[in-house]
């Protein structure tokens, strides 16, 4: 066991998000002898400090100064700082240590831990994936990347046999390639280009999306999909036990698949009948992917077929994910707030828009993070009714490849979500849907995605 009592211990950002908080807490209780810096001023940070107010801790706010991480005896990254960063670069020549989150996290942890990654899918899988081995063993736990839920919130609960479900993003993991670190079993959803604002190019990012899989060993399992071209190759170079999950039958491998709409497991060539696909609450074949990778993962994990089969009719959702919030004169409301790419955009489009009707009003855009809006634009030619779009650089590129292939309906540019649903009263009729999915990112007009989420369900109560 790490032992943190009188170490001299730098917080590279303190964040409003809760994980540094937790962090912070965990640290302090040990014992270690905290100094936090944060480019954010103690003004911006008011309501995380209040709740640190009765520990012994160092602030250097507002900024970050270079004799703080050659002291340091180790140094704690914040998620949205960047490996390159000359603070971080600055430690290492000193020969201190830098952690993550996830990084401390697991090697304090004593059970085997189940981590799933990937573009789109991974919150709503890792959450099936707890729902169905909670049924097994209530005693599970769910943390990571997934809102609310920070690991050093579950630190303390977790013992030698505790289901350990972790959501882990691309930042999380890269804290893992420092110690060649990587989950008992592993789900990639998918991969596909984002967060390309944060990463040198896209090769970068599936880099640091394998760091899932790179340190295991033939003990540990890994789940691919088997649909995503580029997870398909990875399945090649894969150190551990492989599993697929895919909507159509594949050669006899280990893995879950879908035939004649019913879902099955397969393990050494026996086959197990799951459920129907009609059976799975979630709609959408970005949902069917989700649900086949949390099957695959409940599978091996020795979930029985029975529970999985419950969880699968009973799982209604998160929050955030093309979530109905009210039906009001005949007008739906959608808080897909969560879809910070084109493809997940896309994905709620494909699942909302009904055969032969153009009755969606998108409220979209933002902040780019280096992706190409081509084929979104088709598809909202081909389903979209009226556009209203959140100022940014995202909406410029949106709108450039709207103009190159003529469309022609309503677009307003909109600041805040107030404004946007003023707009909205003048296009909405009864039969419409009023879709949140920004395909964007939330920087400078929102906190975070979660905050544009809550804008937008303030709203929706309001209407009267």
């Amino acid at each position: 066991m790490l032992d943190f009592k009188n170490r001299k211990i730098l917080i590279m950002g303190l964040g409003l998000h809760g994980g540094g908080l937790a962090i912070t807490k965990y640290l302090a209780k040990k014992g270690a002898k905290l100094t936090v810096t944060d480019l954010k001023t103690k003004e911006q940070l008011a309501s995380t400090l209040q709740k640190l107010r009765n520990y012994k801790i160092n602030y250097v706010l507002g900024k970050h100064r270079l004799i703080d991480f050659r002291q340091a005896e180790m140094v704690i990254q914040n998620p949205d700082v960047p490996a390159n960063s000359k603070y971080l670069q600055e430690a290492l020549k000193y020969g201190v240590p830098i952690e993550n989150e996830a990084s401390l996290f697991f090697k304090l942890c004593p059970a085997p831990i189940i981590g799933i990654t990937g573009t789109r899918g991974k919150s709503t899988t890792t959450a099936l994936i707890y729902e169905m081995i909670k049924k097994k063993n209530p005693k599970a736990l769910m943390a990571g990347n997934i809102r609310t839920i920070v690991m050093f919130d579950i630190i303390n609960k977790v013992k030698k046999n505790t289901p350990v479900i972790l959501e882990l993003s691309s930042w999380q993991l890269e804290g893992l390639a420092r110690f060649k670190l990587s989950p008992h079993i592993s789900v990639l959803t998918n991969i596909m280009p984002d967060h390309l604002n944060r990463y040198k190019n896209y090769s970068e990012y599936i880099k640091a999306k394998k760091i899932i899989y790179k340190y295991q060993t033939s003990d540990d399992y890994i789940i691919l999909n088997r649909d995503n071209k580029l997870t398909k190759n990875l399945g090649k170079e894969v150190p551990s036990q492989r599993f697929w999950f895919s909507k159509k039958n594949f050669p006899e491998q280990n893995g879950v698949f879908v035939k004649n709409n019913n879902i099955y497991f397969r393990i050494n060539g026996k086959q197990t009948k799951i459920c129907e696909q009609k059976d799975l609450y979630l709609k959408g074949e970005h949902n069917l992917a989700n649900y086949l990778a949390a099957i695959a993962c409940a599978s091996i994990y020795g979930v029985s077929k029975d529970l999985i089969f419950k969880t699968v009719k009973a799982y209604r959702g998160l929050a955030n994910r093309q979530e109905l919030i009210r039906e009001f004169k005949g007008i739906k409301y959608y808080n897909d707030t969560t879809a910070t790419t084109p493809e997940a955009t896309i994905a709620a489009l494909n699942t909302l828009s009904q055969t032969g009707k153009q009755n969606i009003v998108l409220l979209a855009g933002g902040a780019d993070k280096k992706l190409d809006f081509t084929e979104l634009a088709q598809i909202i030619k081909k389903n979209v009714k009226a556009l209203i779009l959140f100022e940014g650089e995202a909406t410029k590129k949106l709108v450039k490849e709207l103009r190159k292939i003529s469309f022609t309906r309503t677009i307003v540019f909109v600041e805040t979500m107030p404004e946007a649903f003023k707009q909205a009263e003048y296009l909405l009729e009864k039969g419409d849907i009023f879709l949140l999915s920004p395909a964007a990112a939330s920087f400078g007009l929102f906190i975070n995605e979660y905050d544009r989420g809550a804008q937008f369900n303030k709203q929706v109560l309001k209407i009267k």
